[in-house]
């Protein structure tokens, strides 16, 4: 019995991969700073924000977190509101994450639909309402940093 086999021929097809645009806020690592936001990654379809929060001294065991279920994002100077899709790393109320102990590092991620591309400044709001809350105003990140990696690189010098 003969089998035949067609082998198929490999074909070189240069593919315009988007690569989402991903920003380090240079003030992400001061670690005198309790909270806050680390990156933005900006993509067609989401709004990627990671956060570090470092854990209260105020309690033996550093206390909890947690992300209320309506927070969202908002362009500087917009009325437009875009709702968190997702939390990673970070429970959603009333649930919450308890540190073991006082000044442990934690890093979440937040992620909301796509902003307009012309955004430059954003607010970040868990809830607006008495209580501690994890609100950042005014986030402007035109001056955040990049991070070219190897594969873009690679990329742009072909």
């Amino acid at each position: 019995m003969e089998i035949n086999i067609e082998k198929l021929q490999e074909m070189d097809l240069d593919v315009d991969v988007k690569t989402p645009l991903k920003l380090y806020n240079p003030n992400g690592m001061d670690h005198k700073n309790k909270h806050r936001v680390k990156s933005i990654e900006f993509d067609d379809a989401f709004t990627r924000i990671d956060f570090i929060y470092k854990a209260s001294t105020y309690y033996i065991n550093g206390g909890w977190i947690q992300m209320d279920r309506d927070a969202y994002i908002q362009p500087k100077g917009s009325s437009e509101k875009y709702p968190l899709i997702q939390a990673i790393g970070i429970p959603i109320a009333p649930n919450k994450l308890h540190f073991r102990k006082q000044g442990q590092y934690h890093t979440y991620t937040l992620v909301f639909p796509a902003l307009p591309p012309d955004t430059k400044s954003i607010d970040i709001i868990e809830k607006l309402a008495p209580g501690t809350y994890f609100n950042f105003y005014d986030v402007a990140y035109s001056q955040w940093i990049t991070v070219p990696h190897a594969a873009d690189v690679e990329r742009s010098n072909n």
